[in-house]
């Protein structure tokens, strides 16, 4: 995946959950063809031990680090001032960061984690930074989601599961309000130079599900056994976010790097547009 693309020497792209994963792997490659890279993390450590395996393979220094735990709305905020004392223009957003939690726990916000980490830190910090965006050359913001959207639904009467929590269920919402709210961003930005795609990156072997406990860290190689490795599930990220093949496209759905139709419900304007106003009112966005 070491390729060369001079298009991107000059552009300023941040990561989030840059630190492990296919989130490191598409800080790296960005950093490989000539990107500044602001790599976003929530643990201070990890993010220098990034910085400098980022720097030592790719002998590029232009990589920043911003700590930031994303399930905090206060914290998200913090990110943006802290970007904007440096930064007046941001070339390419990916918002990968996310969870996934066997029980439910809610966060400092009493917002349910994985809906607060997995859809609304990317609907926040997306809206936060559409000025700086803006004032970039055909700016892209890159969405991660999962083929786990697919025959699930918005749970509008109970968005967070306080009642009848299930793991896949929960996931899947959220991975489906990635989609809508790419969609939804994709029609909002059609007058701008800005695009905004969503994609599916595999079923990849990260640590993502770890933080469940030791019973879970134990059947982990198990359940991953068929997985692909970090370095090809990012790879639709890195397109997204650098290929000029996709320069004009927006508002689509990648696997594999290629196009193709998700779920027929995410599709639905009136659903995407009511996502969005519960997203605004719970993110204090306007």
């Amino acid at each position: 995946m070491s390729q060369k693309n001079d298009s991107m020497v000059g552009k300023v792209c941040m990561v989030t959950g840059a630190t492990s994963g296919i989130g490191q792997i598409t800080a790296l490659e960005l950093a490989r063809m000539g990107a500044e890279v602001l790599i976003v993390g929530r643990n201070p450590e990890k993010c220098a031990a990034t910085i400098d395996k980022i720097r030592a393979e790719t002998d590029n220094h232009n990589i920043v680090s911003f700590v930031a735990d994303l399930s905090s709305q206060a914290a998200i905020r913090k990110l943006v001032e802290s970007f904007r004392l440096s930064y007046s223009q941001l070339d390419v957003l990916v918002n990968n960061a996310g969870v996934m939690n066997l029980r439910r726990e809610v966060t400092v916000d009493c917002i349910e984690m994985t809906w607060a980490v997995n859809h609304l830190a990317y609907f926040l910090l997306t809206n936060l930074l559409l000025p700086e965006l803006k004032a970039a050359s055909k700016a892209r913001i890159v969405n991660v989601a999962s083929n786990a959207h697919f025959d699930k639904a918005i749970r509008f009467d109970d968005l967070e599961f306080q009642k009848g929590y299930r793991f896949m269920k929960v996931y899947g919402q959220s991975k489906l309000a990635n989609v809508m709210f790419t969609y939804a961003l994709a029609r909002r930005l059609s007058d701008t130079q800005i695009t905004a795609n969503v994609l599916h990156p595999g079923f990849v072997y990260t640590n993502m599900g770890k933080n469940n406990g030791f019973f879970v860290r134990l059947l982990y190689p198990l359940v991953t056994r068929r997985a692909i490795p970090a370095v090809e599930g990012a790879a639709t990220s890195i397109f997204l976010a650098s290929s000029p093949d996709v320069d004009e496209i927006t508002g689509q759905y990648f696997v594999r790097k290629q196009a193709v139709p998700s779920d027929p419900i995410s599709y639905d304007e009136e659903s995407q547009d009511r996502l969005w106003d519960i997203s605004a009112a719970l993110t204090g966005i306007n």
